[in-house]
């Protein structure tokens, strides 16, 4: 097999189309797109409530944009909206405490879906792969 760059490339990209594949299988049950649980993350990174747009900036996208993912997140009962008390203008969100418990659920079976796709590597090959990924990724820790 080749080792060319275009080869490496589409074997990268064929193993990232996978993990996001079995992502997007994972979040069925919960009826969550990974757009959402990303912003879940966000918000349950944080112990105190964060305005939308600081959602809105970490997730890369416009604050209308986090607005409307924020309504889907709060019409499950995900997450809540509260007033900002620096500046009443403002509203900020923080996750409920079943969003806490989706959160905890999704974190817990992505993790062991992980496990379940790295377990085909044995354990040099996983800090092998560890190495040379962090030679490509470009605000990676060396």
């Amino acid at each position: 097999m080749s080792d060319s760059p275009v080869v490496l490339r589409d074997l990268l990209m064929g193993a990232t189309r996978t993990l996001r594949r079995r992502w997007h299988d994972l979040l069925n049950p919960w009826e969550l797109s990974p757009h959402e649980h990303r912003a879940l993350r966000v918000i349950g990174d944080t112990d105190t409530p964060i305005r939308l747009g600081v959602v809105a900036k970490a997730l890369r996208i416009a604050p209308r944009s986090a607005t409307e993912v924020v309504d889907r997140l709060e019409s499950r009962g995900l997450t809540e909206r509260l007033p900002d008390p620096a500046d009443r203008r403002a509203v900020c969100v923080q996750l409920t405490d079943n969003g806490r418990t989706v959160l905890d659920e999704l974190d817990s079976a992505r993790d062991t879906d992980a496990a379940e796709v790295f377990a085909r590597l044995d354990p040099s090959e996983r800090a092998d792969l560890a190495r040379l990924l962090r030679k490509l990724v470009d605000d990676a820790p060396r």
